[in-house]
């Protein structure tokens, strides 16, 4: 039988805190907020107990964000899908932030599995003056472990309707895509950094977040190949691809630590979870 799971995320502001309210429906948990920087940002970890979608399985996770929330949203570990026989193995997630709320959507990465045959699809809606910064990545097959992705295939959507649309189809049949120094250049990990806001940066903020990120690529690892832009007034994205999760991960762990502190004022306080 398939895996249907649900998971509604609703952030209230309750004086000076941001509260979380949530429910679910199948294996999908919050176990616990937590406040590592004091009451007004709520700290969340999303829990798949499976640990893996199968053809047929449906994750699906809705965030809202009330007006002048601060919430983070990380993951334990990597969301996996596992090889199929034919059904589509889907997770979903839609965001909202009302005006004032910032958002950090910071999951592990996505392993595509040889043999899978998945949807990943993450589409936000922002008021004014809120914000987002978050990134996607996603790992096709496992070389350290010898299992590469020789067939299959994941299709990715990132969507702000309106404002950007990032949509691909993986193919491993698709060597052109792959193996391309147009596509992926035979680099099996990509990943896309974002900050972005309900209203328009000003000129002057938009070309020193996009200089700060660029500093940080300076010092980017052998390996990896990156690149940042602004696509439109109110967005920085930050493209990457690398041979493995590990440098590109890392490379995201500063820009969003820089990002934070240039954009928001905040010191970098990484997800528990991480360090474990």
């Amino acid at each position: 039988m398939p895996w249907h799971a649900r998971l509604d995320l609703n952030y209230r502001r309750e004086g000076a805190s941001t509260v979380l309210r949530h429910e679910h429906t199948g294996p999908l948990r919050i176990l616990k907020s937590l406040y590592p920087e004091g009451e007004h940002i709520c700290h969340n970890v999303v829990i798949h107990p499976p640990g893996g979608l199968v053809g047929g399985d449906t994750l699906d996770v809705q965030v809202h964000a009330g007006a002048g929330t601060h919430a983070l949203i990380s993951t334990p570990g990597a969301t996996r899908f596992y090889r199929s026989d034919g059904p589509t193995a889907t997770q979903q997630v839609a965001v909202s932030l009302e005006e004032g709320s910032r958002l950090e959507w910071l999951p592990l990465e996505t392993i595509a599995y040889s043999g899978c045959n998945a949807h990943n699809t993450l589409t936000a809606t922002l008021a004014p003056s809120a914000e987002w910064l978050g990134w996607d990545v996603c790992a096709l097959g496992l070389p350290t472990a010898n299992q590469p992705f020789e067939r299959g295939s994941l299709t990715q959507r990132l969507e702000i309707p309106g404002l950007w649309l990032e949509h691909v189809r993986l193919d491993a049949a698709d060597t052109r895509l792959l193996a391309s120094p147009l596509g992926l250049g035979g680099q099996r990990c990509l990943g896309t950094l974002w900050l972005a806001s309900g209203s328009a940066f000003t000129r002057e903020r938009r070309e020193h977040l996009l200089e700060t990120v660029r500093g940080v690529l300076e010092a980017e690892p052998d390996g990896v190949d990156a690149g940042a832009t602004c696509p439109n007034p109110q967005m920085l994205v930050l493209r990457a691809v690398a041979p493995l999760v590990e440098p590109l991960m890392a490379l995201f762990q500063r820009t969003w630590a820089t990002l934070r502190a240039e954009a928001w004022g905040l010191a970098s306080v990484p997800p528990r979870i991480w360090k474990v």
